[in-house]
């Protein structure tokens, strides 16, 4: 008994990092003028801590991005695009625990 109350805590403990909120927004990315530009935006923005997944949509002028939100924030993940030369600024958010 005593063993697998042990053993239930230890993976209550070890399970929390996994339960980290994960967060999606929609950057709004208006300088993506050609095609070859959702590429720069999306290496720029995978290069961030913490992202899981970007979408880049060119006719939308947008990107999606999933992350977590205890690694980084949608100001780093603005921030990565205005580096790589596409400022970007938040369109629209959706929290998502996972």
């Amino acid at each position: 008994m005593r063993k697998s109350l042990i053993t239930a805590v230890l993976f209550t403990l070890f399970s929390l990092p996994a339960l980290a909120a994960q967060k999606t927004v929609t950057l709004s990315v208006p300088g993506m003028t050609c095609s070859a530009c959702p590429i720069t935006v999306k290496a720029a923005l995978k290069r961030v801590g913490g992202v899981s997944s970007v979408q880049v949509r060119y006719e939308e002028r947008d990107a999606t991005v999933t992350f977590d939100n205890e690694k980084t924030s949608v100001e780093a993940l603005t921030q990565a695009t205005t580096n790589a030369g596409y400022p970007s600024t938040l369109k629209q958010t959706e929290g998502k625990q996972e």
